[in-house]
């Protein structure tokens, strides 16, 4: 009897040893959870977002002024010797709508830009006279009083900025040797808007320095 009591004893003091060590909140279970618990997550890594990146607008250059490489149409001129007589007035009421240029018999004259000599001829007024016609066919140049055209130089021929065009005269109505210079605007009706050439002048001094 002694025997089996001490049986039972030693049985009931390892299961609640088993239950301690095992289960409990002190054993070794327990402790496991307990560390388990202890584990911080680790973070996700946050997904790079990249702005998109609009496209620069296209340069746009401006475009230079007309004036810009417009030679003065007497060689030997100096700019500062220009006078603005677009506005004086004329014989019968007119307006000159031009500027004149004095300059000695025979000096030369160039195109002021790159075009087409569109017309060449003679007339009471302006003598011997040739327009040129600007590359891009919106404005005429009118020369007047010439004593001569260059060889070559007719209707239809191409010309290049400088290229001689002829000589100063004083043929037509005129007193003294000089050209009688105009900028006939085509965007109109007609012959042409006159525009003072004087400005474009200057306009163009100021951009080549």
């Amino acid at each position: 009897m002694r025997g089996s009591l001490l049986v039972v004893v030693l049985l009931s003091f390892g299961l609640s040893a088993c239950a301690t060590s095992g289960g409990g909140a002190g054993g070794w279970a327990g402790r496991r959870s307990e560390g388990a618990r202890r584990e911080t997550p680790r973070p996700r890594p946050r997904p790079i977002v990249v702005a998109p990146v609009e496209p620069a607008p296209p340069v746009v250059e401006a475009p230079l002024p007309a004036s810009v490489g417009l030679l003065i149409p007497v060689v030997g001129i100096d700019p500062h010797s220009l006078r603005d007589t677009f506005t004086d007035g004329r014989s019968g009421g007119r307006t000159h709508n031009a500027i004149d240029i004095a300059a000695p018999r025979g000096t030369p004259l160039v195109a002021v830009t790159d075009g087409t000599v569109t017309r060449t001829t003679w007339n009471a007024l302006g003598g011997r006279t040739l327009y040129l016609r600007s590359a891009d066919g919106r404005t005429d140049y009118y020369y007047a009083h010439m004593d001569s055209y260059e060889p070559g130089i007719t209707e239809h021929v191409r010309v290049r900025r400088g290229d001689r065009l002829g000589t100063v005269g004083a043929t037509g109505n005129a007193r003294g040797p000089h050209l009688h210079f105009q900028v006939l605007d085509l965007s109109g009706d007609g012959r042409g808007t006159p525009v003072n050439p004087f400005p474009l002048f200057r306009a163009a001094e100021m951009a080549v320095r």
